[in-house]
This record gives structure tokens, C-alpha cells and sequence, in this order.
């Protein structure tokens, strides 16, 4: 399990393999690994409160691979960088993005 950034344009989740400093070069980074290996991923989305009965997710589950060019990635770049104002200064040019081909979705929240 981890933790990330992502951007949704249907039916592709883009979550990238940004700048901030890692242990390993990024090819090596487990979810990486996983995804070249396997493929298959699984993403949760929640949303948590104080308040119990406004508790929500949405899961999405599908394959994935790795863009390290080309238009696809380029819009995934433009998109992830409107989204979040802290790639404005940590650019994300040239890093490749996972991105995940969502084939089931399943939404919860509490009742």
C-alpha cells in the first residue's frame, strides 16, 4: 500500500513517479516493480470524518503500466500539475506516470 497523488480523466487514474527523494532510482521502486511484474493494481480513494456517517470510498481496480513519453503522459503531466500547485515548483517534466486502465469501480459510504 501506498500512498499517492493522482489524477482521474476516464477511465484512466494517472498517479506519478515525481522528484521528491527516493531511496532507489525509480525503476527499482516497489509499486514500479509491481506494476511491470504484475500489473494488476487496486487504488482506494477515501473520504474520512469525525463523523462516521459521512464515511465514503470509491475502489478502483484494474491494470497499469508505465508512460515515460508521449502525448498520453504529457496530458497526464498538464493534468496532475493544475491539480496540485506543488508541482509548480517541484516540475514533474520528464518523470514517467503510472497509469491505471480502471476496468471495476466500487463505491461505499455509510448509511
Amino acid at each position: 500500500m501506498v500512498p499517492i497523488v493522482f489524477v482521474y480523466e476516464h477511465p484512466h487514474l494517472y498517479t506519478p513517479i515525481d522528484r521528491k527523494p527516493k531511496d532507489v532510482e525509480w525503476r527499482d521502486l516497489r509499486r514500479v516493480r509491481n506494476v511491470v511484474t504484475n500489473g494488476r493494481v487496486s487504488v482506494v480513494v477515501d473520504v474520512w470524518d469525525e463523523d462516521w456517517s459521512k464515511l465514503r470510498y470509491v475502489l478502483l481496480e484494474g491494470t497499469a503500466d508505465v508512460l515515460e513519453s508521449g502525448a498520453e503522459r504529457d496530458r497526464a503531466i498538464e493534468l496532475l500539475e493544475a491539480k496540485y500547485p506543488q508541482y509548480r515548483e517541484l516540475s514533474l517534466e520528464g518523470c514517467p506516470v503510472i497509469r491505471v486502465n480502471v476496468e471495476r469501480r466500487v463505491d461505499w459510504k455509510a448509511q
